[in-house]
């Protein structure tokens, strides 16, 4: 079992160690946990937990209490889904999952060589 907040926190570490950024510009996180099936057998999709560019220090301590939860990161099916925007251009990290076991991937736009640059 692993914590999503605390998961996210360590990554967000991780990077700063690296001497990277770590502010969060926008992200969307979607919980397979928190979907359903409801009395009339009809399957409810939980809505996606949000950080909208541009949020107040609230807004981040929301994002992170709705991460506050335990979810199995192991082997069997993914449990989260989603994009977390940082904001230094072109960073982001994205979901990984492979047969089952799922993390959060850094991404970084490489840079254009210059032979493909503009003159």
């Amino acid at each position: 079992m692993r914590n999503a907040k605390e998961e996210l926190l360590e990554h967000l570490m991780h990077l700063q160690k690296k001497g990277k950024s770590t502010s969060i510009k926008c992200a969307t996180i979607k919980s397979q946990r928190s979907s359903y099936w409801d009395d009339n057998d009809q399957y409810v999709e939980s809505a996606p937990i949000t950080l909208r560019e541009g949020y107040s220090i609230g807004e981040y301590e929301e994002f992170l209490h709705k991460l506050d939860f335990e979810y199995d990161n192991g082997y069997g099916g993914q449990e989260l889904f989603g994009t977390i925007w940082l904001a230094k251009e072109n960073t982001w990290y994205e979901r990984g999952e492979y047969d089952g076991s799922e993390w959060w991937e850094y991404k970084e736009c490489p840079q254009i060589p210059d032979n493909l640059k503009a003159e």
